[in-house]
């Protein structure tokens, strides 16, 4: 092929790939939060219906998601962690919350149905710690004495790249372990032991607990859904053994101080409350608070207020709960406070538009 044929067929073949009413200038790119994958999945589908804008994005973690923004690789990153003000100031981001979901406990255990298994907060961080290692152990059977429990090894799926779940589930843990609290602390990714199985996203969660009889991970609820893993209840600080369910995330929302004071930089674990799901999490974007991409900034500024203004069916769609309104109202604050380098606020102007 002539070398004028061969670029031309790799031009056509790329302008192919991208989605249906998208052009090159019509795409937006995202990476980060796993855990928020589904539900910016559910918003850019309708929201290039609506524009003819897709969104390309890279679920890699909220490490990575941090990370791509700063170094301007993406027109926004994804976390499920918020960072402090002092490292916003330093990377020079605007921070706003999205939406709140919570992590789950899911099982690949034979003969268990769906959502039977309860472990309290106290047995599942053992069996993380590597503590508890069969599945018949007397502190699960003493929990469960109406279920068939297997004979069966534990084999413990935790998430080998730096993660916001993996944040928020260490949250819940060290809150009720001192065990962990002193062992492991609260991080985003861990030198794992060796007993552990390490995989790297969500979606690798997934896929070895399929894959593995008497496997136990942790994943976004939004996942569990849309693979219909088996997940276990979880004992809140109530004493109440609650599934995870956006119910039981909005109870938890409701009696934290992202309800009450519109403070959104706190955490959502071990919520009080006798329907509270005890891991429950908010998930955030960042974007550049002088940014030198204008106009893709503004692009991804208004597919977040489009998604505020036309998405509070489709955050239940994804099994998430939407923003209480004070804090969606400071979402919006942070918006408008984005400018370009000349000065010009274009994140009022894509609250504007």
């Amino acid at each position: 092929m002539h070398t004028r044929s061969r670029t031309l067929a790799l031009v056509v073949g790329a302008f192919l790939l991208q989605p249906l009413g998208a052009t090159w200038a019509q795409t937006m790119s995202g990476a980060g939060s796993s855990a928020a994958a589904p539900i910016y999945k559910t918003w850019a589908r309708e929201y290039q219906k609506a524009s003819g804008i897709a969104l390309n994005y890279d679920p890699a973690g909220s490490s990575a998601g941090i990370k791509k923004i700063a170094a301007a690789e993406v027109d926004f990153g994804a976390s499920d962690v918020a960072p402090s003000s002092a490292e916003l100031n330093q990377l020079g981001l605007v921070l706003f919350p999205v939406a709140i979901t919570g992590i789950a406990p899911v099982l690949n255990l034979p003969k268990i149905g769906e959502g039977k298994l309860k472990l309290s907060a106290d047995v599942l961080a053992r069996i993380f710690l590597g503590d508890i290692t069969h599945w018949n152990a007397r502190e699960i059977a003493a929990l469960n004495g109406e279920l068939p429990l297997p004979d069966l090894p534990i084999k413990v799926v935790v998430r080998s790249d730096g993660s916001g779940t993996t944040y928020n589930f260490a949250d819940f843990l060290a809150k009720v372990s001192p065990q962990w609290s002193t062992r492991f602390g609260v991080k985003t990714s861990y030198t794992w032991p060796d007993t552990h199985i390490a995989v790297k996203g969500s979606s690798g969660v997934v896929k070895a607990i399929k894959d593995t009889p008497g496997s136990i991970g942790y994943v976004d609820y939004g996942y569990v859904a849309e693979n219909g893993l088996n997940y276990a209840q979880v004992q809140n600080p109530n004493g109440t053994f609650v599934k995870p369910t956006t119910e039981a995330f909005r109870s938890a929302l409701l009696a934290s101080e992202w309800a009450s004071k519109g403070a959104f930089g706190t955490t959502l674990t071990q919520m009080p409350g006798k329907s509270s799901w005890p891991i429950t999490m908010g998930t955030y974007v960042l974007v550049p608070k002088v940014t030198d991409k204008p106009e893709a900034t503004q692009r991804a500024l208004k597919f977040f207020a489009w998604s505020f203004t036309h998405g509070d069916a489709l955050v239940q769609e994804s099994s998430f709960v939407r923003l209480p309104d004070r804090v969606q109202a400071l979402a919006y604050r942070a918006i408008s406070s984005v400018r370009d380098k000349s000065g010009a606020a274009i994140g009022a102007g894509a609250l504007s538009m």
